[in-house]
């Protein structure tokens, strides 16, 4: 056991190891999301959209939904953005602008 300089003893810092079991997961891919909240929970609504560049009305069948409280949000929120950040700085920028990664429209080069 290691001591502080007072002499005492120091707190030991238990680490926590949380081991998933996805086994019985069934990957899905969606490239809609809706987000919706009550005043307890957030509500994520994921589908399919086949065309989404589409005029006019589009029906998205949503085909998982995830509740969660708002801590567990932000937590995920923090987790994507982490994520998000090392794609980046692997790979560069994400254009969410769909125009300017099809093909340079819109840009200033």
């Amino acid at each position: 056991m290691s001591e502080n300089v007072a002499g005492e003893a120091a707190p030991q810092v238990q680490q926590n190891e949380v081991v998933v079991d996805d086994s019985a997961t069934k990957p899905s891919y969606s490239n809609f999301c809706r987000v919706t909240a009550t005043p307890e929970e957030v509500i994520l609504d994921f589908g399919l959209n086949p065309q989404p560049f589409a005029q006019g009305r589009q029906d998205v069948k949503a085909n998982e939904r995830i509740v969660m409280n708002f801590y567990t949000a932000k937590r995920l929120l923090s987790a994507l953005s982490m994520t998000i950040q090392r794609h980046e700085g692997t790979f560069g920028s994400i254009e969410l602008d769909v125009r300017r990664r099809a093909g340079g429209q819109g840009t200033n080069a």
